[in-house]
């Protein structure tokens, strides 16, 4: 097997390279980083008998299902028998069994997760650092970079690596943007992008390819980002997107699941979001809308009152719709409200499921956009305030010059109530999509 029926032409110049020190990949999706990344390090350790690897992700959590998967699959790749490897889960290790050379796995939440690694017989001569922008969202950035240089570049007279592999953030003053741009600027660092029209077709399938022609077709500044991994800037309108096309009257009469998302407030708005599940059509149809703000109007409600207003609304969907089931997604920190609702729903002829909502903004937002950009989700044309609120939530523009995305805390009431139940219901949502957009 030649390395070079595994790995893309933009790559090969760099797969023996010694000169430089520093190599940083990024890509958009299917750009193959992390496929070059898997062959280049396990060929390490099969090919210098004195050198050993490791290879790193922010958070521990993270490895088993990425990276330590990610190598395993690269040495079936090399078409080497795995019984010549000692392969380990408790720790995550691969050792070449003739050099007992040895792939180490860790996360960085610590400075003492890296320090134990430390091979006296056989140096670490690769550092992989994969997902390099969690290194800045989540800990030190450079510095830390700079940390774990420092603890494994010891020991070693010459070879030492490190190998550096992040999608770019969509904003160009991300940290980590202003670092890649920083490094290249050093005689002993190589950047190179990629992304998927860099592939052979074959390597890819035309299917993945067609979804990525098809956002190009429905957002192209989404397609620059996603697929082609440019960064294309953040617009202060978080949801760009939204128009005219994304308000219809429900579609169905009936609905086997109806989902609501609840965001609550004592004094600011609570409001209910319901969206009937179309499986058939693959949709997500907003079917009305509950909205109170009690600075708005002057007249506080109590937990109590909230909730014998929910469960009339519930009433008319079960009513309408025929829907016996109801997965309700809130906020955990409004347990009171949660038990109230529970109570109220106890004798009613149809089923209220709550669940605690999960509150990943980020993610939240990347999933209602992508379910924007396929027409899969839709409102109401009486979901009025939450059309409004589609077309006011911003990012905090001050953060955005400071290279951070963070929804400012106004008009956002809806917002977070139509993300909670994205994110509740992304297992079934998740099938609606190209089969290409279904993972982060």
């Amino acid at each position: 097997m030649r390395i070079s029926e595994l790995i893309i032409p933009k790559y090969l110049p760099i797969f023996n390279d010694t000169r430089h020190k520093h190599i940083i990949l990024t890509s958009g999706r299917a750009g193959t980083k992390s496929s070059y990344a898997a062959i280049r390090t396990d060929y390490q350790i099969i090919a210098d008998p004195h050198g050993s690897a490791v290879v790193l992700r922010k958070h521990h959590n993270k490895l088993r299902k990425t990276v330590y998967k990610e190598m395993l699959r690269g040495i079936n790749r090399l078409q080497i028998p795995k019984k010549r490897f000692s392969i380990t889960k408790s720790p995550m290790e691969i050792t070449y069994r003739k050099h007992d050379t040895t792939i180490y796995f860790s996360g960085s939440d610590g400075i003492d997760d890296t320090k134990g690694i430390i091979d006296e017989d056989k140096p670490i001569k690769l550092v992989v650092i994969d997902e390099a922008t969690e290194f800045f969202d989540d800990g030190e950035g450079e510095d830390e970079l700079a940390n774990i240089e420092a603890t494994f570049v010891r020991g070693n007279s010459a070879g030492f690596q490190m190998l550096y592999l992040y999608n770019p953030p969509k904003n160009p003053n991300a940290p980590v943007n202003v670092w890649c741009k920083k490094m290249e600027q050093r005689p002993d660092c190589i950047h190179i992008h990629t992304d998927y029209r860099d592939v052979p077709e074959e390597w890819l399938g035309r299917d993945l390819i067609e979804s990525a022609e098809t956002m190009k077709a429905a957002d192209e500044k989404m397609y620059r980002w996603t697929w082609l991994g440019e960064p294309v800037g953040v617009d202060e309108l978080i949801y760009y997107m939204f128009s005219d096309r994304h308000r219809a009257k429900p579609s169905q009469k009936r609905y086997q699941l109806i989902g609501i998302g609840v965001d609550y407030g004592q004094q600011n708005a609570t409001t209910y979001q319901p969206f009937g599940l179309d499986i058939q059509h693959r949709k997500l149809e907003g079917l009305t809308e509950y909205y109170h703000s009690g600075r708005e109007t002057g007249k506080q409600k109590a937990p109590s009152e909230y909730a014998k207003d929910f469960i009339k609304m519930t009433d008319i969907l079960h009513e309408t719709y025929s829907c016996s089931i109801f997965y309700v997604y809130i906020d955990p920190s409004a347990k009171g409200l949660a038990e109230e609702i529970k109570r109220a729903a106890y004798s009613r002829m149809y089923q209220v499921s709550i669940k605690d909502a999960d509150n990943t903004v980020a993610l939240g937002i990347a999933r209602v956009q992508k379910l924007l950009t396929y027409d899969i989700l839709q409102v109401s044309p009486t979901q009025e305030k939450a059309i409004e609120e589609f077309g006011l939530y911003e990012y905090d523009k001050d953060l955005i010059d400071k290279g951070k995305e963070v929804p400012a805390k106004i008009n956002d009431h809806c917002m977070d109530a139509i993300r909670y139940l994205c994110m509740g219901l992304w297992t079934k949502l998740k099938y609606f999509l190209p089969a290409a957009e279904r993972e982060e």
